[in-house]
């Protein structure tokens, strides 16, 4: 018998199948092991030794593996085909060897792009040893990420309070956001004039020519200014005559792009799907790892961590047979279409994203996905298919047209397609019966139009318009702005905007990420003091000679001896700066942030309520906001806004918005903002009643009723059925709460402090209770189903929570599906979803205890870098990377 092992149990179950009893098939759940978080994991001074620690979840992983090898005829190592994936290999090797249980057992390296049979007996059929370089360049990465981490991160918490950690290449992301801001603010309109004929031919048709020319000059978009241009060039046409000058009709073919890769199925998902680049990733993994299809568990696509764009020959060939098929001869080149990735520094090269099986079409496996999945695998299978069709053929007319006036000439141009053949584009919409392409599809015809023939003008248009400054990054925008500079790689651009998004650095509105004011003096931080390692090039020619690490080009302690000598200059430069040294770079770095322009033109650095003070940035405990220099006498503050601008607090600046009025006491409800924040009031002077923002609830989002349900707490619950006493629910420093007797328990959120019933606080309450008086938290609710033991002991139950319906084993929660019926669940399904909250948890749930000191560090380790299945940022027990996979 031979032992397998491979990361994920859903992956192991399957695999199991597909080898047949002489195999047996273990998950290691992600990483077996990682730097512990603290100081010390990695040691220059030791030539970057590393010192590895293993939880004990995964200790019991690695015994049961062990276990198994003593007994084994062999080893076959099957974790993914990445670096990540080499990197575990390597980890469950060595521990392997320090336990002595190896012998001279052979051992096997094997890879496989999908999870179907056959892709796996190939694999099986062909091993290899351990990529050394590629895990020399994980083991490379992962130092740089602590190393940043663990040393740039106290100096933020020392020199700026309120910021949470920088990270290698989440800082440089970070600067990306912050920069388009900056374009933002810098930006000025500038007017322009676009003008249009609507003209008609001999025939009676209609159709509209825009202007390209005047007296010989070519107008181009910002060519016309203002509106006396504009007017004198209307004016002229108004009484001008027209003629046909030209017609030309051009064939133009358009080609089908390549299949997706990690990056661009994360952009092509955000824009036409609205999903985040973390959700496309988990819908991804659970379409590779593989759906029940008719009692069969089969992958559905190859893997989803790439930036190759070719796909495997026999790939190609499916896919040709495929067109054919379902959509005609017709739809198939006469050659096989071949494609080159463009993305710098491209690595990692394995096929792209594609169906694992193009004749299993979304209608086909339909009933098997939930709506996400669907959703997802849609898109993966026509970018797949699309990617193997013949090129659309459009017929692209262009007419010149000459209007003349008295010596006074303008062009004009009108400008048709027709598309002849949809080729690929039939991919896209929905299939014809007969499988072929109808020659009278069409896209923006043009009427018969024949050259040197007379056209009347019906009307002419002159519309002005103004420049619009640059559009804020979505995330599919932004992954592509990495991806062209070459800063990160496919598996580190979710976790790298999660990152961000935990940290509160960037805030998302309407798909749009908005750079916080902590994040925007993050950056400008960084960018004062840290020029080099927030640079664009730097970030992007270290990723390239990570790359060469794994082509075996470079020694990867090289590379980290010249990192680690300038960025260690540059941190005990650092401890020589003063609070006043980094203000002033600061008010400098942002001066449009916190000097914004007064309406009035008066100097915005002098303060508007003593007149003599000058207004500069302060640091306080919950970060940075604008103060006057005469304070204590002038005690004038103001936050700096979250959306690029800066708001006065109450008394002192911009005035407060108004919401309307309380019906009950007629006075004025007003949302403001001040040194802590945003909030909403109540009536006006000291007594007025105030309640500060919860969190998840921004300015943008506060109306009338809002501000009232705030306003109006705390509100009795109702009486205790045992002890009489009154139940209340608030918001407090700590969060949402309910209160009995001088007990509080907490709440999940601000909602459920505006909708509990007595019934169930009173049950939160008495779980609140049991734990005794060091108990946190609320115990889990009643289950909804109850599905049997664990085959580690212990009760799975389904339950019903704040997200919606999940699994409960333990400690680890793991939430169903979206859509997924609660009753439904399998024992097969439930064992999945708890391996895999496992296995992003690390192998522990996190707890929610107040972190020692020492492990407050691991924030700073927590980089964008470190393997992306982890726990939040935000949490005081998070590790410098947690011992899982990326995603």
């Amino acid at each position: 018998m031979n032992v397998v092992v491979v990361e994920s149990p859903a992956k192991a179950k399957t695999i199991n199948k597909y080898l047949g009893s002489g195999y047996k098939v273990l998950a290691s759940f992600g990483h077996v092991r990682d730097l512990p978080a603290k100081d010390g994991s990695v040691r220059p001074e030791e030539d970057f030794e590393m010192l590895w620690e293993v939880d004990s979840a995964s200790q019991k992983r690695m015994k049961d593996i062990a276990d198994a090898v003593k007994s084994s005829d062999g080893l076959i190592l099957a974790t993914d085909p990445d670096r990540e994936g080499e990197a575990i290999s390597w980890h469950v090797l060595d521990l392997l060897k320090k336990k002595r249980v190896l012998g001279d057992k052979p051992v096997k390296r094997v890879v496989f792009n999908a999870i179907t049979k056959k892709a796996v007996l190939d694999a099986m059929a062909h091993p290899r040893d351990i990529d050394i370089p590629l895990v020399d360049a994980y083991l490379a990465r992962r130092a740089l990420d602590y190393l940043v981490g663990f040393n740039l991160s106290p100096v933020l918490w020392r020199k700026l309070p309120g910021a949470r950690s920088a990270g290698r290449v989440q800082s440089v992301a970070l600067r990306l956001v912050c920069d388009r801001e900056n374009e933002i603010e810098l930006f000025v309109a500038e007017e322009y004039w676009n003008i249009s004929a609507l003209l008609k031919t001999p025939r009676g048709d209609e159709f509209e020519a825009k202007l390209v020319s005047v007296d010989g000059k070519r107008i181009q978009r910002n060519s016309v200014t203002n509106g006396t241009d504009a007017g004198r060039i209307k004016e002229m046409l108004e009484s001008a005559r027209y003629a046909v000058d030209s017609v030309e009709a051009k064939p133009v073919k358009r080609n089908p792009g390549p299949p997706f890769t990690t990056s661009t199925l994360q952009q092509a998902a955000s824009s036409k799907l609205g999903f985040s680049a973390s959700r496309t990733m988990q819908v991804a993994q659970k379409l590779y790892e593989g759906i029940d299809i008719g009692g069969e568990t089969v992958g559905l696509i190859t893997y989803m961590r790439t930036d190759g764009v070719q796909m495997a020959p026999e790939a190609i060939d499916a896919a040709r047979a495929a067109v054919a098929d379902q959509f005609g001869a017709r739809y198939v080149p006469d050659k096989p279409r071949l494609y080159s990735t463009k993305a710098k520094n491209a690595q990692e090269a394995h096929e792209a994203i594609r169906p694992t099986d193009f004749n299993r079409s979304p209608d086909q496996v339909r009933r098997f996905l939930d709506a996400d999945q669907l959703k997802l695998y849609d898109l993966i299978w026509k970018r797949g298919i699309a990617s193997q069709m013949a090129s659309a053929e459009i017929e692209r007319t262009t007419v010149e047209i000459l209007a003349t006036r008295d010596g006074e000439k303008a062009g004009l141009r009108a400008v048709g397609s027709v598309i002849r053949f949809d080729g690929f584009i039939a991919a896209y919409v929905d299939q014809r019966e007969d499988g072929e392409g109808g020659d009278d599809d069409e896209d923006g015809r043009l009427p018969e139009i024949n050259a040197r023939e007379a056209l009347a003008k019906q009307k002419v248009n002159a519309s002005q318009h103004f420049t619009e400054p640059p559009p804020r990054y979505s995330e599919a925008s932004l992954i592509k702005k990495m991806e062209e500079l070459g800063i990160g790689r496919p598996s580190t651009y979710a976790a790298t905007l999660k990152t961000l998004s935990d940290r509160e650095y960037v805030v998302t509105e309407k798909r749009k990420l908005i750079p916080h004011s902590k994040g925007r003096l993050v950056t400008a931080f960084l960018e004062s003091f840290f020029t080099k390692y927030v640079e664009y090039d730097f970030t992007a020619d270290l990723e390239e000679k990570l790359d060469k690490i794994s082509a075996g080009e470079l020694d990867w302690k090289q590379v980290l001896r010249d990192f680690w000598k300038d960025f260690f200059a540059q941190i005990e430069d650092t401890k020589e700066l003063r609070v006043t040294n980094v203000l002033d770079a600061l008010n400098e770095a942002l001066a449009p942030l916190v000097f914004p322009k007064r309406e009035d033109g008066s100097d915005p650095r002098i303060c508007q309520v003593c007149g003599t003070g000058n207004l500069s940035l302060k640091l306080g405990k919950y970060g940075a906001f604008v103060g006057c220099s005469n304070y204590p006498e002038c005690n004038y503050t103001r936050q700096l806004s979250s959306e690029g601008g800066a708001e006065a607090e109450a008394g002192g600046g911009n005035e407060p918005k108004a919401l309307g009025k309380d019906p009950v006491t007629d006075e004025e409800i007003t949302l403001r903002t001040g040194r802590f924040g945003p909030y909403v009031q109540r009536g006006d002077g000291k007594e007025a009643k105030r309640s500060s923002l919860p969190k998840g609830w921004t300015p943008s989002m506060i109306d009338l009723e809002k501000a009232l349900s705030l306003l109006s707490l705390p509100r009795e619950v109702g009486a205790h059925p045992e002890s009489g006493k009154m139940i209340s629910a608030g918001l407090g420093r700590y969060g949402p709460f309910v209160l009995h007797d001088g007990t509080y328990a907490n709440l999940e959120t601000i909602e459920d402090v505006l909708s509990i019933g007595l019934n169930r606080a009173v049950t939160v309450l008495a779980e609140k209770q049991s734990k005794g008086p060091g108990g946190r938290g609320r115990a889990a609710p009643a289950a909804l189903k109850e599905m049997g033991e664990h085959p580690d002991g212990g009760a799975i139950t389904v339950r019903d929570g704040r997200y919606g319906p999940y699994i409960n084993w333990g400690k680890v929660n793991a939430t169903l599906p979206k859509g997924k019926d609660p009753q439904s669940v399998t024992m097969e399904e439930a064992l999945a979803l708890i391996a895999e909250r496992a296995a992003k948890d690390g192998g522990k749930p996190a707890k929610a205890k107040k972190a020692p000191a020492k492990a407050t560090k691991a924030k700073a380790a927590d980089a964008d870098e470190a393997a992306p299945k982890k726990k939040s940022a935000a949490k005081p027990k998070a590790k410098a990377a947690p011992k899982t996979k990326k995603s």
